[in-house]
Protein backbone atom coordinates (compact mmCIF):
# COMPACT_ATOMS: atom_id res chain seq x y z
CA UNK A 1 0.00 0.00 0.00
CA UNK A 2 1.40 3.30 -1.21
CA UNK A 3 0.24 6.21 1.29
CA UNK A 4 0.77 9.48 0.74
CA UNK A 5 0.02 12.75 3.69
CA UNK A 6 -1.02 15.70 2.27
CA UNK A 7 -0.24 18.43 4.39
CA UNK A 8 -2.75 21.61 3.83
CA UNK A 9 -1.25 24.98 4.14
CA UNK A 10 -2.79 26.38 6.71
CA UNK A 11 -2.27 23.33 9.22
CA UNK A 12 1.75 23.94 7.39
CA UNK A 13 1.82 27.18 8.54
CA UNK A 14 -0.68 28.02 11.79
CA UNK A 15 -0.48 23.83 13.19
CA UNK A 16 2.26 21.85 12.40
CA UNK A 17 2.23 20.01 15.45
CA UNK A 18 -0.81 18.71 14.09
CA UNK A 19 0.98 17.39 11.03
CA UNK A 20 3.49 15.60 12.63
CA UNK A 21 0.81 13.51 14.88
CA UNK A 22 -0.72 12.75 11.86
CA UNK A 23 2.40 11.12 10.42
CA UNK A 24 3.42 10.00 13.85
CA UNK A 25 0.40 8.03 14.31
CA UNK A 26 0.25 6.77 10.96
CA UNK A 27 3.48 4.91 11.64
CA UNK A 28 2.70 3.57 14.86
CA UNK A 29 -0.12 1.83 12.86
CA UNK A 30 2.53 0.23 10.09
CA UNK A 31 2.12 2.90 7.61
CA UNK A 32 5.25 3.29 5.23
CA UNK A 33 4.39 7.50 4.44
CA UNK A 34 5.44 8.78 1.96
CA UNK A 35 5.83 13.29 1.45
CA UNK A 36 5.44 14.51 -2.20
CA UNK A 37 8.31 17.61 -1.03
CA UNK A 38 6.57 19.74 -4.08
CA UNK A 39 2.89 19.38 -2.67
CA UNK A 40 1.31 23.10 -1.62
CA UNK A 41 -2.04 24.27 -1.49
CA UNK A 42 -5.22 22.21 -2.81
CA UNK A 43 -6.76 24.75 -4.35
CA UNK A 44 -9.98 25.08 -1.72
CA UNK A 45 -9.43 28.72 -0.73
CA UNK A 46 -9.88 30.11 -4.16
CA UNK A 47 -12.28 27.79 -5.03
CA UNK A 48 -14.48 28.93 -2.30
CA UNK A 49 -14.12 32.49 -2.67
CA UNK A 50 -15.53 31.73 -6.33
CA UNK A 51 -12.75 31.92 -8.20
CA UNK A 52 -12.99 28.28 -9.59
CA UNK A 53 -10.80 28.52 -12.43
CA UNK A 54 -8.30 30.32 -11.03
CA UNK A 55 -7.98 26.71 -8.55
CA UNK A 56 -6.49 25.41 -11.77
CA UNK A 57 -2.88 25.33 -11.42
CA UNK A 58 -3.22 24.44 -7.55
CA UNK A 59 -4.92 21.50 -8.57
CA UNK A 60 -2.97 20.68 -11.21
CA UNK A 61 0.20 20.56 -9.46
CA UNK A 62 -1.70 17.87 -6.55
CA UNK A 63 -2.33 15.92 -9.12
CA UNK A 64 1.24 15.65 -10.11
CA UNK A 65 2.10 15.21 -6.57
CA UNK A 66 -0.39 12.64 -5.47
CA UNK A 67 -0.55 10.44 -8.63
CA UNK A 68 0.23 6.89 -8.42
CA UNK A 69 -0.51 6.54 -4.83
CA UNK A 70 -3.45 4.26 -3.57
CA UNK A 71 -4.15 6.60 -0.23
CA UNK A 72 -3.92 10.12 0.16
CA UNK A 73 -4.59 10.88 3.69
CA UNK A 74 -5.01 14.45 5.22
CA UNK A 75 -6.08 15.62 8.42
CA UNK A 76 -8.52 18.02 6.28
CA UNK A 77 -12.17 17.42 6.20
CA UNK A 78 -12.31 20.80 3.96
CA UNK A 79 -9.75 19.72 2.19
CA UNK A 80 -10.58 16.16 1.56
CA UNK A 81 -14.37 17.74 0.74
CA UNK A 82 -12.69 20.02 -2.19
CA UNK A 83 -11.01 17.87 -3.66
CA UNK A 84 -13.09 14.81 -3.77
CA UNK A 85 -16.47 17.22 -5.05
CA UNK A 86 -14.97 20.37 -6.66
CA UNK A 87 -11.78 19.91 -7.79
CA UNK A 88 -13.17 20.62 -11.03
CA UNK A 89 -10.95 23.64 -12.61
CA UNK A 90 -8.75 21.04 -14.61
CA UNK A 91 -9.70 18.31 -17.44
CA UNK A 92 -11.09 15.48 -15.55
CA UNK A 93 -8.74 12.43 -16.99
CA UNK A 94 -8.63 9.31 -15.44
CA UNK A 95 -5.81 10.13 -13.42
CA UNK A 96 -7.70 13.12 -11.79
CA UNK A 97 -10.93 11.02 -11.30
CA UNK A 98 -7.99 8.45 -9.16
CA UNK A 99 -6.71 11.18 -6.98
CA UNK A 100 -10.37 12.23 -6.53
CA UNK A 101 -10.97 8.60 -5.34
CA UNK A 102 -8.44 8.03 -3.53
CA UNK A 103 -8.16 10.92 -1.16
CA UNK A 104 -9.53 10.50 2.42
CA UNK A 105 -9.53 12.72 5.64
CA UNK A 106 -7.83 10.88 8.63
CA UNK A 107 -10.73 10.09 10.39
CA UNK A 108 -12.04 8.00 7.44
CA UNK A 109 -8.90 6.27 6.67
CA UNK A 110 -8.52 5.22 9.87
CA UNK A 111 -11.97 4.12 10.47
CA UNK A 112 -13.10 2.72 7.29
CA UNK A 113 -9.83 2.03 5.68
CA UNK A 114 -7.66 0.43 8.11
CA UNK A 115 -10.80 -0.32 10.38
CA UNK A 116 -8.60 0.70 13.70
CA UNK A 117 -9.76 -1.38 16.47
CA UNK A 118 -6.98 0.38 19.33
CA UNK A 119 -4.80 3.04 19.95
CA UNK A 120 -2.81 1.49 23.15
CA UNK A 121 -0.48 4.61 23.45
CA UNK A 122 -3.28 7.10 23.64
CA UNK A 123 -4.41 7.84 27.25
CA UNK A 124 -6.22 11.48 27.41
CA UNK A 125 -7.78 12.19 31.24
CA UNK A 126 -9.97 15.47 30.10
CA UNK A 127 -13.95 15.91 29.39
CA UNK A 128 -13.81 16.53 25.53
CA UNK A 129 -16.54 18.35 23.40
CA UNK A 130 -16.68 16.71 19.77
CA UNK A 131 -16.86 19.19 16.90
CA UNK A 132 -17.86 17.79 13.57
CA UNK A 133 -17.29 20.75 10.85
CA UNK A 134 -20.54 20.99 8.53
CA UNK A 135 -17.92 19.40 5.17
CA UNK A 136 -16.78 16.26 7.59
CA UNK A 137 -20.20 16.26 8.80
CA UNK A 138 -22.82 16.69 5.91
CA UNK A 139 -20.40 16.03 2.98
CA UNK A 140 -17.81 13.15 4.22
CA UNK A 141 -20.25 11.73 6.67
CA UNK A 142 -18.38 11.44 9.54
CA UNK A 143 -21.32 11.28 11.35
CA UNK A 144 -25.45 10.99 11.39
CA UNK A 145 -27.22 14.19 11.21
CA UNK A 146 -29.84 15.47 14.35
CA UNK A 147 -31.71 17.05 11.05
CA UNK A 148 -32.43 13.76 9.27
CA UNK A 149 -33.52 11.83 13.00
CA UNK A 150 -31.43 8.95 11.37
CA UNK A 151 -29.66 6.57 13.62
CA UNK A 152 -27.17 7.25 15.63
CA UNK A 153 -23.34 6.75 14.43
CA UNK A 154 -20.02 8.37 14.59
CA UNK A 155 -17.07 7.40 13.27
CA UNK A 156 -14.85 10.09 15.14
CA UNK A 157 -16.71 8.97 18.83
CA UNK A 158 -15.70 5.40 17.68
CA UNK A 159 -12.19 6.11 17.39
CA UNK A 160 -11.80 8.31 20.49
CA UNK A 161 -13.89 5.47 22.39
CA UNK A 162 -11.14 3.70 22.02
CA UNK A 163 -8.81 6.31 24.28
CA UNK A 164 -7.84 5.78 27.36
CA UNK A 165 -9.30 7.94 29.74
CA UNK A 166 -11.20 10.72 28.22
CA UNK A 167 -14.97 11.39 28.69
CA UNK A 168 -16.78 12.88 26.09
CA UNK A 169 -19.47 15.57 26.54
CA UNK A 170 -22.36 16.58 24.51
CA UNK A 171 -23.61 20.23 23.56
CA UNK A 172 -27.14 20.76 23.41
CA UNK A 173 -27.14 21.62 19.68
CA UNK A 174 -24.35 18.98 18.61
CA UNK A 175 -24.66 19.25 14.59
CA UNK A 176 -24.78 23.42 14.87
CA UNK A 177 -21.61 25.36 12.67
CA UNK A 178 -19.62 27.55 14.90
CA UNK A 179 -19.42 30.32 12.21
CA UNK A 180 -16.35 29.50 10.35
CA UNK A 181 -17.33 28.57 6.88
CA UNK A 182 -13.74 30.02 5.31
CA UNK A 183 -14.36 33.00 3.87
CA UNK A 184 -17.88 33.39 5.73
CA UNK A 185 -15.78 34.59 8.51
CA UNK A 186 -14.44 37.23 7.27
CA UNK A 187 -17.32 38.85 4.90
CA UNK A 188 -20.17 38.04 7.38
CA UNK A 189 -17.91 38.80 10.51
CA UNK A 190 -20.59 39.47 12.93
CA UNK A 191 -23.08 36.66 12.00
CA UNK A 192 -19.88 34.13 11.93
CA UNK A 193 -18.36 35.82 15.85
CA UNK A 194 -21.76 35.55 17.24
CA UNK A 195 -22.06 31.56 15.82
CA UNK A 196 -18.57 30.99 17.43
CA UNK A 197 -20.05 32.73 20.99
CA UNK A 198 -23.08 30.51 20.89
CA UNK A 199 -20.93 27.08 19.73
CA UNK A 200 -18.03 27.66 23.07
CA UNK A 201 -20.64 28.37 25.17
CA UNK A 202 -22.41 25.47 24.52
CA UNK A 203 -19.59 23.08 25.24
CA UNK A 204 -18.60 24.77 27.94
CA UNK A 205 -21.76 24.50 29.59
CA UNK A 206 -21.74 20.90 28.64
CA UNK A 207 -18.74 20.75 30.87
CA UNK A 208 -15.97 20.38 28.21
CA UNK A 209 -12.08 20.84 28.87
CA UNK A 210 -11.23 20.58 25.74
CA UNK A 211 -13.11 20.36 22.28
CA UNK A 212 -11.82 18.03 19.60
CA UNK A 213 -12.49 17.81 16.08
CA UNK A 214 -11.10 16.79 12.58
CA UNK A 215 -10.51 20.70 11.37
CA UNK A 216 -8.31 22.77 12.60
CA UNK A 217 -9.65 25.59 10.78
CA UNK A 218 -12.66 25.62 12.72
CA UNK A 219 -10.99 24.80 16.25
CA UNK A 220 -8.70 28.35 15.04
CA UNK A 221 -12.03 30.15 14.95
CA UNK A 222 -13.76 28.72 18.16
CA UNK A 223 -10.39 29.68 19.87
CA UNK A 224 -10.48 33.04 18.77
CA UNK A 225 -13.93 33.47 20.19
CA UNK A 226 -13.21 31.29 23.41
CA UNK A 227 -10.52 33.88 23.90
CA UNK A 228 -12.46 36.90 23.03
CA UNK A 229 -15.15 35.72 25.85
CA UNK A 230 -13.11 34.87 28.64
CA UNK A 231 -13.95 31.06 28.40
CA UNK A 232 -11.66 28.78 29.72
CA UNK A 233 -11.74 26.06 26.90
CA UNK A 234 -8.39 23.81 25.00
CA UNK A 235 -8.59 23.05 21.51
CA UNK A 236 -6.93 19.80 19.91
CA UNK A 237 -7.12 17.99 16.61
CA UNK A 238 -8.48 14.52 16.66
CA UNK A 239 -4.93 13.67 15.27
CA UNK A 240 -2.86 14.57 18.30
CA UNK A 241 -5.29 12.79 20.93
CA UNK A 242 -4.98 9.33 18.69
CA UNK A 243 -1.52 9.93 18.39
CA UNK A 244 -1.40 10.19 22.25
CA UNK A 245 0.40 13.54 22.08
CA UNK A 246 0.50 15.15 26.07
CA UNK A 247 -2.52 17.36 26.79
Amino acid sequence: MRVALFVPCFIDAFFPEVAIATLELLERLGIEVEYPLDQTCCGQPVANSGCQEDAAGAEALFVKNFAGFDHIVTPSGSCTHHIRYHFDAIPQTDEVKQVRERTFELVEFLHDILEVDAFPWAEFPHKVGLHNSCGTLRSLRHASMSELGEPFFSKPLALLSKVKGIEMVTPSRPDECCGFGGTFSVFEEPVSAKMGYDKVTDHKNAGAEYIVSADNSCLMHQKGCAERLGVDLKFIHIAQILNGDNA
